[in-house]
């Protein structure tokens, strides 16, 4: 992985995951998500979401700010 980007959020949900992607998007933040979760085991892994190196503070900020 590139090294500018950085981990801001995870979680074992998908929806978690799409509602502060689209958040994030909607106030000019790309993203993207990296699915670490076992295809065998549905409660086994997690959902890592990643943000450019520059939107780190930003993206927590906003991510806090909504309660997400």
């Amino acid at each position: 992985m590139d090294k500018d980007w950085e981990k801001i959020y995870s979680s074992t949900e998908i929806h978690k995951i799409e509602i502060v992607k689209a958040v994030l998007e909607d106030n000019g933040i790309p993203s993207f998500e990296i699915n670490k979760k076992d295809s065998s085991y549905i409660s086994i892994g997690e959902i890592e979401l990643y943000v450019a190196t520059e939107n780190v503070l930003l993206s927590k900020i906003i991510i806090n700010t909504n309660q997400l």
